[in-house]
């Protein structure tokens, strides 16, 4: 009983659903215009930019592994599964932490690269966006929160990654993912049905 009050209550402080026309201090990215560029380090040391990736569809993944939806799809190997079927399709996977310092979620370079290979994920990178630059201009407001970006450069969807917005594990099983809808579409030519909806899951942890 005591473990459920306890759950609840982190699933109750982590939890937040947000309407895409709800107000924000960001404009952020809009589906159907240009993707916000950026440059971001990634846990390697690497540096990113959008640019780089012209003529590859890029799908960004905001990233919080202390986050309980997180976890979800992690545990349940979805996440892993989803980067490795679209990297080996030559699409650009960047996992986003816009956590800031001392919050839920950051992590220094190593454990995140350690954490990443625990769990047997295979971004294409995982991104430290410790200042919050990046999610900001994407108006990224929860982990997980999905976007796909074409290969012009031009947003094609933003939301969440399924409509399940639970942190149960079973319910991965039954659930239809937005992101594999959005990417079949796009790689055999055809329109994206829905290229919004509400995404679910933790607050993204700015500073």
């Amino acid at each position: 009983m005591k473990k459920t009050i306890i759950l609840l209550s982190l699933l109750i402080t982590c939890m937040v659903f947000i309407n895409a026309t709800g107000n924000s201090d960001s404009d952020g990215a809009v589906v159907g215009e240009s993707a916000p560029g950026f440059s971001v380090v990634d846990a390697h040391g690497n540096t990113h930019n959008l640019a780089d990736y012209e003529g590859q569809y890029v799908i960004l993944e905001w990233l919080n592994h202390g986050c309980p939806f997180v976890r979800k799809h992690y545990d349940g190997n979805n996440m892993q599964e989803l980067q490795k079927k679209y990297t080996d399709k030559n699409v650009v996977w960047l996992s986003v932490v816009s956590s800031a310092p001392g919050t839920q979620g950051y992590m220094e370079p190593e454990e995140t690269i350690a954490t990443a290979e625990e769990k047997g994920a295979v971004p294409t990178a995982i991104l430290l966006d410790s200042d919050g630059t990046m999610g900001r201009a994407y108006d990224a407001r929860v982990t997980p929160q999905i976007y796909i970006i074409n290969p012009d450069g031009i947003l094609e969807f933003n939301g969440a990654i399924d409509d399940k917005p639970t942190a149960r594990l079973r319910d991965l099983e039954g659930a239809h993912n937005y992101l594999v809808a959005a990417m079949t579409s796009l790689l055999n030519g055809e329109p994206v049905e829905v290229t919004t909806n509400t995404p679910y899951g933790c607050t993204v942890k700015y500073e």
